[in-house]
């Protein structure tokens, strides 16, 4: 039994692709017998979550730094809005606070003397890999081995509309230096990194309990019926071009939309005369049912390869085909594909055991020591 602590801003209930992470790994570490701890903010359901799970979960503090708020409309909202990306790529504010919330919850566990053999920090936000790097020595460390999950690169971001600033550099590479290894989903993400420490990164994909998921058994709509679920990124995570075909297209269709990014889709969705709909977020569980309805789902690529979608691995659970869209070069031809019903040129995953949580737990228990 391996004692194990996971450090993270986001945890269940939150429906975000960071909190299912750590959610997923604090339940398979306890379900295969390990000592689970996790440091995060606490809200009221995690004393049930806890009880039923056998999972330790201790307070990192609700945090206080509020990001500005962007009411309004016209000059006062843009100037609120450059002010928030400002604020963010030059101090990384509010998130910097979560630096100084794991520093001084990692201060108290070592003057308690407590001890774990795993340590997994989890970004975002990765002012947390900072603050633990601020208390991480060369020796008596508060855990045998500590690995920073990182989601998406920092410096190396390439979905982002605006690159953090040059300083940030010097502050990644001092806790890469710190680090014991990086884990990181996808391979195509090692450039993302600095060359100096490529190797300390190991390839640990996203994963979920395949047998948690309840599926509907999909019987054909009577007409093509389609769905989307996730953020959409301008110049990026790019719709405009698969919208455009669509709102033009002849024949009847239903396509839902599951995002928060409204004022991107919203004139397609008028023009496209009741096609599409715009639909609310769901829990995970409930809109993975609903997805498994479907005809297809609909993927949008990066730009580049250094991040993937870890809504793919949903898509994977859900046992739908995917229709993978390209930002930068729209096929017309594969959508049509897809709207008669043909999905042989549909995205395919390899190896799709690799996602299910109980061997990515088993890779990051290899680490301990490695």
């Amino acid at each position: 039994m391996k004692s194990i602590l996971i450090i993270s801003r986001f945890f269940y209930p939150i429906n975000s692709p960071r909190s299912f992470r750590t959610t997923e790994l604090a339940k398979e570490f306890a379900r295969q017998g390990h000592a689970v701890t996790v440091l995060t903010p606490q809200s009221t359901e995690h004393l049930a979550f806890g009880r039923e799970f056998n999972v330790e979960i201790q307070d990192l503090g609700q945090p206080k730094w509020k990001e500005i708020d962007l009411s309004g409309k016209g000059l006062g909202l843009l100037i609120k809005r450059a002010l928030r990306r400002g604020l963010l790529m030059a101090f990384q504010y509010p998130n910097l606070e979560f630096f100084f919330s794991t520093k001084t919850a990692l201060k108290i566990k070592k003057r308690n003397k407590e001890k774990y053999d795993l340590l997994i920090s989890i970004a975002t936000p990765h002012p947390i890999h900072w603050g633990v790097a601020a208390v991480w020595k060369e020796k008596d460390n508060i855990a045998r081995t500590w690995v920073a999950d990182c989601g998406d690169p920092f410096m190396g971001v390439e979905n982002d509309t605006f690159q953090k600033w040059f300083y940030f550099k010097y502050i990644e590479k001092w806790f890469c230096r710190k680090v014991d290894l990086l884990s990181i989903p996808v391979e195509s993400a090692i450039p993302a990194y600095y060359p100096e420490f490529h190797d300390k990164i190991k390839i640990i994909p996203q994963g979920f309990n395949f047998n948690d998921i309840n599926l509907a058994l999909y019987r054909k709509n009577e007409i093509p019926h389609f769905a989307y679920a996730g953020g959409l990124i301008p110049g990026r995570r790019d719709p405009k071009d698969f919208f455009e075909f669509l709102v033009n297209y002849p024949h009847p269709y239903k396509f839902d939309l599951y995002t928060k990014n409204v004022e991107l889709v919203q004139s397609y969705v008028e023009r496209s005369k009741g096609r599409m709909e715009i639909k609310e977020y769901l829990p995970r569980k409930e809109l993975l049912y609903k997805l498994s309805k479907l005809e297809f789902v609909v993927n949008f690529e990066n730009a580049g390869t250094k991040q993937i979608p870890s809504k793919i691995i949903d898509y994977v659970i859900t046992q739908r085909p995917i229709l993978n869209v390209s930002s930068s070069s729209f096929n017309k031809q594969v959508v049509e594909e897809f709207l008669y019903g043909n999905y042989e040129n549909g995205l395919k995953i390899d190896n799709p055991e690799q996602y299910r949580i109980e061997n990515v737990a088993k890779e990051f228990l290899k680490l301990v020591n490695s």
